[in-house]
């Protein structure tokens, strides 16, 4: 793909955030007409139903995985160069950090990405929940929280100064990662199939997935082009919503990839709701709800950052290139999600929510 005389025309910032934008109204778009949801996922798993949220997710993850693998078997993208994977990851943060978010998620009846599509079709209890989060997130990123949060990620690192790929470490073939996500489809699609999930929502749902591919996609392109070294990147909601807070409260900040994401949710989001005429206000049912809401944003903020992603960013994007922090994080967020279910009796939101 060639994009230099779109780098040209408006420069290499501005085609980043442009990107960003892409692939986030993909996302907003799909995730707000399939109801992808973590937490919802594992909340019918931990009250032992395999329903149409589980069902949802398990599409989601495997077709971001079979795009993603896929197109690096094309030679499209390379997810070596993925910021994920070029840096050192941190075990420690993966489970701290993933326990803590799935806990938090199910308090805030919601992920970060879920609470952000919510937050657009006029759920305001979603945007007070996502405002507190993406304070706490940019807190454990540079403000008073980081100590804390660089001395938990820094007790148990990758070696090799990179992140560990599951697939080169066990060494298996490249091919390994695509037939994974397709196993992983048949089982989502059986699922569907006993869940009677209508046709629309599995397309959605696999929408959601392909967002995170055209992330990579897009962002491997603009690497490969641009005169400046840019970060290949795909869908994440902790470091995105902690930057987009930033620039709109200091002028001195510059576009990128993730200034366009999170807008490019909300946008994609309301347009879904508007079409579908599910635009409708909501708040809180009571002082109890807000609680909850409030101290799950702030564990999901401090936990996605430091477990080096959200539901999105490391149950998706980090799992569908083989992160090994990734995945640990990911399995942690279902554990501590299951946990808290389990901790508030079953009497959290329910899963349909």
């Amino acid at each position: 793909m060639d994009i230099v005389p779109l780098i040209d025309r408006i420069g290499e910032s501005p085609t980043a955030a442009l990107f960003g934008l892409i692939t986030g109204v993909i996302f907003g778009v799909a995730a707000q007409r399939s109801r992808f949801c973590l937490r919802a996922a594992t909340v019918e798993f931990a009250r032992g139903m395999m329903r149409d949220k589980v069902a949802v997710w398990l599409l989601t993850f495997s077709t971001a995985v079979v795009w993603v693998q896929g197109a690096q078997m094309l030679g499209l993208i390379d997810t070596g160069e993925a910021r994920m994977m070029a840096v050192p990851g941190s075990w420690s943060g993966a489970i701290i950090g993933g326990l803590l978010f799935g806990m938090g998620m199910v308090l805030a009846r919601g992920c970060s990405g879920r609470l952000l599509v919510l937050a657009a079709t006029g759920n305001l209890r979603s945007v007070v929940s996502g405002l507190i989060f993406a304070v706490v997130a940019q807190m454990s990123l540079t403000g008073w929280l980081s100590p804390i949060r660089d001395y938990l990620a820094a007790l148990w690192i990758t070696s090799g100064g990179r992140n560990m790929n599951l697939l080169t470490t066990v060494g298996l073939p490249q091919s390994t990662g695509l037939v994974i996500g397709l196993l992983i489809a048949l089982i989502a699609l059986e699922l569907s199939r006993r869940n009677r999930i209508g046709f629309g929502r599995l397309v959605f749902a696999s929408g959601v997935g392909f967002a995170a591919a055209v992330g990579y996609g897009l962002t491997f392109a603009l690497a490969q082009s641009a005169f400046e070294p840019v970060q290949v990147e795909s869908l994440t909601f902790t470091g995105p919503s902690a930057n987009t807070l930033m620039f709109f409260l200091d002028r001195n900040a510059v576009l990128e990839f993730d200034i366009g994401l999170v807008p490019g949710v909300v946008l994609g989001s309301f347009l879904a709701a508007l079409v579908t005429k599910e635009l409708k206000f909501q708040g809180f049912e009571g002082p109890t709800p807000m609680r909850n809401a409030m101290i799950g944003a702030v564990m999901m903020g401090f936990g996605g950052m430091l477990a080096g992603g959200c539901a999105i960013g490391a149950g998706v994007s980090g799992g569908s290139i083989f992160a090994g922090t990734a995945w640990l994080a990911l399995f942690c967020m279902w554990v501590g999600g299951m946990a808290m279910d389990v901790v508030m009796g079953g009497r959290g939101q329910p899963a349909t929510v």
